[in-house]
């Protein structure tokens, strides 16, 4: 019977490559620069995470975690060859980059050999720049601008008090806070965010929305799930919420005013609570439009495929 005993064979084989070839080896690289305020951060790695904290002091600290696919020392150092990590400080300006040469064209197994992950800590005062092919982004509370982009993992954000410009096309997007304006994007998951003082633009191609409390303008659109947000005072200006698969839920203050707009076709609008001078549609129909509490500026409500909600917060 030479074929099953070849098979075994084979396949003891194939898996003491896997195994080799899976084996990992991490080594680390750390610098640190003295900066002044309003720094300036930008990040850039293929295929790692990227993780920025706040720190107390004026320094920049970088943290370089190599991550190599090798079976020894000798071909870590080997496979390191066609790294290129830089670590640098141009001005107040603190640049790490993570590539590795000979990218182009067919690859067996996982690509690039070596998974650089960037764990940073900055004065709060610094904005940033982040940008991975393949892993998540983390960052803290900061009093700066934030620019993320990420090919293939989850962004979550902590309390942001400058603009922010955040999008994955392939995971969730937190926030928990963010005062300045405001843009999120993602093409594969959900939109979160608890309070949102700035103007605000959500979008999401299959996920849900989420707003904690909307103390701006807010345009929040999904191809594929529920949106939900809270108005924590009056509308600052125009705002819409939209979706083309689910449902929609406006949460506003009892005695604020506003030009209510909603439209489903596949639902009802209820507007329970509110005073309305009914223009167009009414309560439990597929259209509701009409000033609430005198009028103001317009709420825009749209869904294809389920029910607008529009509920009354008792206010303070």
């Amino acid at each position: 019977m030479p074929c099953p005993t070849r098979f075994i064979a084979t396949g003891c084989i194939l898996a003491a490559f896997t195994a080799a070839a899976s084996a990992k080896i991490e080594r680390v690289v750390e610098k640190s620069f003295q900066v002044q305020p309003g720094a300036h951060l930008m990040v850039s790695t293929s295929g790692g995470e990227i993780r920025v904290t706040p720190s107390p002091d004026s320094v920049v600290k970088v943290v370089a975690k190599e991550h190599i696919r090798a079976s020894s020392e000798a071909e870590a150092d080997s496979v390191l060859l066609k790294l290129d990590l830089v670590i640098e400080q141009r001005g107040n300006e603190v640049v790490a980059t993570a590539s590795y040469k000979d990218g182009v064209g067919f690859h067996f197994g996982s690509w690039p050999p070596v998974q650089v992950d960037f764990v940073v800590t900055v004065p709060s005062r610094t904005s940033v720049e982040l940008k991975t092919s393949g892993g998540d982004i983390f960052v803290g509370d900061l009093d700066g601008n934030v620019r993320a982009r990420t090919s293939g993992g989850e962004i979550e954000l902590g309390k942001i008090s400058a603009d922010i410009d955040a999008s994955t096309s392939g995971g969730n997007v937190r926030l928990a806070e963010g005062t300045g304006a405001v843009k999120l994007s993602t093409s594969g998951g959900n939109i979160s965010a608890g309070r949102v003082a700035g103007p605000a633009d959500l979008r999401t191609s299959g996920g849900d929305i989420r707003i904690d409390a909307v103390e701006d303008t807010i345009s929040a659109h999904t191809s594929g799930g529920d949106v939900r947000a809270v108005f924590a005072g009056p509308l600052k200006g125009d705002c819409s919420l939209s979706t083309s698969g689910g449902e929609v839920r406006a949460t506003v203050g009892e005695r604020v005013g506003f030009r209510l707009d909603a439209a489903t076709s596949g639902g009802d609008v209820n507007a329970a609570g509110m005073t309305i001078a009914i223009e167009r549609g009414g309560m439990g129909k597929s259209t509701l439009s009409g000033s609430v509490n005198g009028g103001g500026p317009v709420l825009k409500l749209r869904t294809s495929g389920g029910d607008i909600v529009v509920a009354a917060r008792k206010d303070a």
